[in-house]
């Protein structure tokens, strides 16, 4: 496992203390896959609701706050697959 994804887990953990409504997958390319749902945050690759694609700048900066997870997915910097209602959600949560 990578260091990138050791420090996302986190991250986002600390993020999203309560665990998440509904199952989330982050893909870093040439990193690894994060999975996020009612349990908690965790490396995995596993079948999810909504998958995030981001390259590990961009998804630094969003764990950071240097930048809103919408505007990376209207700049083509994040992509979605999935149930967008939920992307929207998780974007929220990571503020």
């Amino acid at each position: 496992m990578s260091e990138m994804i050791e420090a996302a887990v986190k991250a986002l953990t600390a993020k999203l203390s309560g665990g998440f409504d509904g199952v989330a997958k982050f893909v870093i390319p040439g990193e690894g896959a994060i999975m996020l749902d009612a349990d908690g945050v965790r490396v995995g690759d596993e079948a999810a609701e909504v998958t995030l694609t981001a390259n590990a700048d961009v998804f630094r900066s969003i764990l950071e706050g240097d930048v809103n997870a919408t505007s990376a997915f209207m700049q083509g910097k994040l992509t979605v697959d999935g149930n967008m209602g939920l992307a929207m959600k998780l974007g929220s949560a990571l503020g």
